[in-house]
């Protein structure tokens, strides 16, 4: 017996081949690397974008609110459960759409026309200068590296150990999405995969 979750992700399958990572308490589900959906295990939710956000308003759906702890998230995915259910052929050309931003988005956020450190989620001019300094100058590298990485550089060009929440920031910044909505089970996995690189 599948769970209403598994109905989700089957659902959201038909629309081309896709990745899936721990997102925001949920699942984040990827085409070509851009982040379109969240599932969680009662509901699915799709980003919007430009005009897509009046239209999935306009038909009632709600904004995903990632509560943690005191905080509260909110990021720019709607609700699509109940349109889900009671019109599927609209449902399915809102995803349509929201493939298309968010496709169109990954390609210009790794366009050469926007190509600094700082852009990225979570970054500022500060610690993009803490990056370079630490012998990852450009995004690409930045990517290529990997958060773990790029925080065991950074760590040794300090001279030790830094606050783990900077891991969080950059993982954050690859992913596309605020560190504090990166799941607490990926947060451990990074730190793991840090510590075991220190041994």
């Amino acid at each position: 017996m599948t769970s209403i979750k598994d109905d989700y992700l089957n659902y959201l399958s038909k629309f081309g081949p896709q990745e899936k990572r721990s997102m925001f308490g949920g699942t984040g589900v990827f085409i070509n690397s851009a982040m379109f959906a969240i599932v969680t295990p009662f509901s699915m939710y799709i980003r919007g974008g430009d005009a897509l956000d009046d239209k999935l308003t306009a038909v009632g759906c709600e904004k995903f609110r990632h509560i943690k702890k005191s905080k509260t998230a909110t990021v720019n995915y709607y609700e699509i459960k109940n349109l889900f259910l009671t019109d599927q052929a609209l449902c399915n050309q809102f995803v349509e759409e929201s493939i298309a931003f968010s496709c169109r988005d990954k390609h210009f956020k790794s366009s050469e026309s926007n190509r600094r450190l700082r852009d990225l989620p979570n970054m500022r001019l500060t610690l993009e200068r803490m990056v370079k300094k630490a012998g990852v100058q450009d995004v690409d590298t930045f990517f290529n590296v990997g958060a773990v990485n790029v925080f065991r550089r950074v760590c040794e060009h300090n001279g030790q150990e830094l606050d783990h929440k900077l891991l969080w920031i950059f993982a954050g910044a690859i992913h596309g999405g605020h560190w504090q909505l990166l799941s607490e089970d990926h947060k451990q996995q990074l730190l793991d995969e840090y510590r075991q690189q220190t041994l």
